[in-house]
């Protein structure tokens, strides 16, 4: 089952949904099992810190939230999360933050050697747009792959719904990333407020041109004081489903978030029904929230964000019959 065209892609995201279950669900997931052994991969996440500059009009952790309470993480204590995550088994981490301009990026270096000296063997970072040279330092440091989404992939729209940057910028700061050496992790939002199949469709294309490692594809999930909160939403299950779906069978290696909304969004990306859906439908990597409580809750990117550990992730890869790979 081959999705090449631009026009093959739209016509199954147009297609009816009974026979997009029936027929392209189950061959996504036949390739998950056949190139990657149906492994459901896990990585320890940690939010570092909730300060954002920017004010993109989406986020829940836009600079003009103040509704958010907001906190920054010191090195150390980082580090001493991860020393825990690692003792209880995990190799992979991803360290995520808003982008935070009072952060001193030499302690997101201290952070990187830290964790490669702990051995963390994979190490995903996601901080918002840098200098080339920033990303290569990085990279020296011992980060693995940087998650940096192009969020949508039509110029005005981007342009529209982050006005901090543009989408010129967020392109070069992909380029930098790839030419560093780390992985590029990037995806989009699905389904938000007036959003076209047609969109959809360059975006799943533009996963494919951009040759990712992770696709860290989400519905749109409105968040309490946005402005496109007030446009409409949440996006349907439907489309990502769709999506992880398309993008397992065009990118049959790539990792794909897997810890999806369903019927009931207060559960947020830890939803059983929402994740067991999408990983039927081919994707592979879930994630264990090493924050506590409250600072988890105000790492909110969207609300309902709940992210839960290793008794929910055993449990999801017990009903879903994959092999669990920390």
């Amino acid at each position: 089952m081959n999705y090449e065209t631009k026009q093959e892609v739209l016509a199954a995201l147009s297609m009816p949904w009974a026979a997009f279950s029936t027929d392209v669900l189950p061959a996504a997931k036949e390739v998950h099992r056949a190139q990657n052994g149906d492994r459901l991969t896990v990585t320890a996440m940690l939010g570092y810190s909730n300060v954002c500059k920017n004010q993109c009009l989406y986020c829940g952790m836009r600079a003009a939230n103040n509704a958010v309470p907001r906190y920054r993480i010191e090195p150390d204590e980082v580090l001493a999360s991860v020393r825990a995550a690692r003792e209880a088994g995990f190799t992979r981490l991803f360290l995520i933050s808003g982008e935070d301009p009072k952060y001193d990026f030499e302690k997101l270096l201290r952070m990187v050697e830290g964790a490669k000296k702990l051995g963390i063997a994979h190490i995903s970072l996601a901080c918002g747009e840098f200098e080339r040279s920033q990303y290569e330092e990085l990279r020296a440091a011992g980060a693995d792959e940087y998650v940096i989404k192009f969020e949508m992939s039509h110029k005005d729209t981007f342009d529209r719904l982050n006005p901090s940057t543009n989408f010129e910028k967020r392109m070069a700061a992909i380029s930098h990333v790839k030419e560093s050496g780390m992985e590029l992790a990037s995806g989009n939002i699905v389904d938000y407020p007036g959003q076209t199949l047609d969109e959809l469709a360059d975006d799943i294309l533009l996963m494919r041109k951009l040759e990712i490692s992770w696709a860290p594809i989400v519905p749109y999930l409105p968040a309490q004081n946005t402005p496109l909160a007030a446009e409409g939403g949440p996006g349907r299950q439907e489309m990502i489903l769709r999506e992880i779906a398309l993008t397992r069978l065009m990118l049959p290696q790539v990792n794909i978030t897997g810890g999806q909304p369903g019927k009931n969004l207060a559960d947020g990306f830890s939803s059983v029904d929402g994740t067991q859906a999408a990983l039927a439908a081919g994707a592979n990597l879930l994630f264990a929230d090493l924050l506590p409580a409250a600072r988890a809750q105000a790492f909110r990117v969207v609300d309902n964000r709940t992210l839960l550990g290793l008794d929910h992730i055993h449990r999801m890869a017990e009903m879903s019959g994959m092999s669990l790979c920390l």
